[in-house]
């Protein structure tokens, strides 16, 4: 018989037999979002803050074409060193799979193989979202339309700032995608505690996020994700004077040097990185420690309740 495409390590395996809780994380951030070797650092640290809070953690990736939910850590070095890896969403995984090919997975295809493999809690830095000039380009990330027919939880920092974020917020609500502030009224702006935009519903504590967990189970309607946009800490975040001055000048850049379609992203986060001096690395860093340890509590509000 051929391998199976999605293969559980077992201390994944174990913690969903036994209903414990569990977090999957991404690994793209690992790949392509941080410098080595500080990446496989960061790595180690969010799979022990996810341990710290009382969970398991389930760091996704595709090696040799096989989907891992869970890494051991020669796993993660891999997924931190080797320069070959590519980067996949949820379209990239069949032809992943039919070439035995390895790469980080964004959101999309990480909320899919965590929901695939019945994990319900999803931590990561921000959402991909409607792009700046989207009425001309119709650029979108497929992020949206994934986490429209996926039920899970995914606690984020919003979505990146480079994005038109009243537009990703509006794509969100026509998907039918629940978004709730936690403790806040205004959605995260990444990088920036906040974005001013407001959010319809506010969510206080874990046991609030689990409940509209649950009652989304019982309302049995259209699988569609709940976003919990976690702010980053207003004593973390970059200064939002220098982040508005870095953005715009890297939004000029891209225009000068005619930079479109998926170069456009990495291009800008590239700028603010040595617009900033590092700055907006280490808010970013901050936004996803907080997520992966608010996706903890979560996580094991959810196992500990009925199912």
């Amino acid at each position: 018989m051929p391998e199976p495409l999605l293969r559980l390590s077992p201390e994944v395996a174990d913690a969903l037999e036994g209903r414990s809780p569990v977090v999957a994380l991404e690994s793209t951030i690992i790949s392509h979002g941080l410098p080595r070797p500080r990446n496989l650092e960061v790595a180690r640290e969010l799979e022990e803050l996810v341990r710290a809070g009382g969970a398991v953690p389930a760091t996704i990736a595709v090696l040799d074409g096989v989907a891992h939910v869970g890494l051991d850590d020669a796993a993660l070095e891999r997924v931190a060193c080797d320069p070959d890896l590519r980067k996949l969403g949820y379209r990239d995984l069949p032809p992943a799979a039919a070439t035995g090919a390895g790469g980080a997975t964004t959101v999309s295809a990480t909320a899919f193989l965590a929901a695939r493999a019945g994990i319900r809690v999803f931590a990561t830095g921000g959402l991909g979202g409607v792009h700046r000039g989207w009425a001309d380009s119709w650029d979108e990330s497929a992020d949206l339309a994934l986490l429209s027919r996926t039920r899970i939880t995914v606690v984020c920092a919003g979505v990146k700032s480079i994005l038109d974020v009243p537009a990703t917020l509006q794509r969100l609500e026509t998907l039918n995608v629940t978004v709730a502030g936690y403790r806040t009224s205004t959605f995260p702006g990444f990088y920036l505690h906040s974005s001013g935009e407001p959010v319809d519903w506010t969510l206080t504590e874990p046991e609030q996020v689990a409940a509209a967990m649950r009652a989304q189970d019982a309302l049995d309607g259209p699988a569609a994700a709940l976003v919990v946009a976690n702010p980053v800490p207003v004593e973390r975040q970059l200064d939002p004077g220098l982040h508005d001055r870095v953005l715009g000048e890297a939004l000029a850049a891209a225009e000068r040097q005619a930079v479109t379609g998926q170069a456009t992203t990495p291009f800008l986060l590239d700028y603010l990185v040595r617009g900033t001096g590092g700055a907006s690395l280490e808010a970013n860093l901050a936004a996803v420690r907080g997520n992966v340890a608010l996706a903890a509590e979560i996580a094991r509000c959810w196992a500990a309740g009925p199912r």
